[in-house]
């Protein structure tokens, strides 16, 4: 039997299932990977949007990496929802003794449109994306992180999401520092069951890279995984569904 890559998210957790590190779990495991997690906040939330957040201090946040850290290992790090900035530099503390792939998800806002990070935390993101193997923002994040220019003079490596732009296509956007930009063009899948596609993609794409592929073909296997749960989305919910990821196999 082959063991399974180990894989640290850290993000808020999601109420009502659909995002967050209960998606994270979900597609770690899906993949095949042993999900292992540092909650950075909790959220009172469903389909509909984010009622009530909850910041975990920094102090638990780091307890929760050190154990699994100490005891179970680690391969690769996915990082959501960071709660404060406090909480951003003192997972990026750690991020610095790791050499594991990081995948950063700069979450910001819900699918809802709920906000979830506010102005001094996402100037925390810089520190962030630097340490990150890849970030993946997506339309609007990318815009508040200052565009393709600035994280290109960051040098960072990002993929740009395009599920939030307009048109009957979705068009992605690998762009690593010092290597040709690779695209991925898919027909849109019309649905409004896309809560949690962000947070499944980053963990995804964690997952494959905590399995040893290689970046290029980690991010196309992501993409296929979530392609596949949105058109498996099981129809929940009067908002934002969820989709569905135990359908996929």
């Amino acid at each position: 039997m082959t063991t399974p890559a180990r894989i640290l998210s850290i993000a808020g957790s999601d109420s009502s299932g659909g995002a967050g590190i209960q998606a994270d779990i979900k597609t770690i495991t899906m993949l095949g990977g042993f999900a292992m997690t540092a909650l950075t906040a909790i959220t009172a939330q469903n389909t509909c949007g984010v009622s009530q957040v909850a910041a975990l201090s920094s102090e638990m946040v780091m307890a929760q990496i050190d154990a699994c850290i100490a005891d179970i290992g680690v391969d690769a790090v996915k990082i959501g929802m960071l709660g404060s900035a406090a909480i951003a530099h003192a997972v990026a503390d750690r991020l610095e003794r790791l050499e594991v792939p990081v995948v950063f998800d700069p979450v910001m806002i819900a699918t809802s449109g709920s906000v979830l990070a506010d102005a001094e935390t996402i100037a925390a993101f810089e520190r962030m994306m630097a340490l990150a193997t890849l970030t993946t923002p997506n339309v609007p994040e990318l815009l508040a992180l200052g565009g393709d220019a600035a994280l290109a003079e960051l040098g960072i490596a990002y993929l740009a999401k395009g599920g939030d732009a307009e048109g009957d296509e979705v068009v992605d956007r690998l762009v690593v520092p010092g290597n040709p930009e690779q695209l991925w063009q898919a027909p849109r899948i019309v649905t409004r069951h896309t809560h949690g596609t962000g947070c499944t993609l980053s963990s995804a794409i964690a997952t494959f890279l905590g399995g040893g592929m290689p970046l290029l073909a980690a991010v196309d296997e992501a993409r296929a995984f979530v392609r596949k749960a949105l058109r498996a989305a099981p129809g929940f919910g009067a908002g934002h569904g969820p989709m569905g990821h135990q359908a996929v196999r």
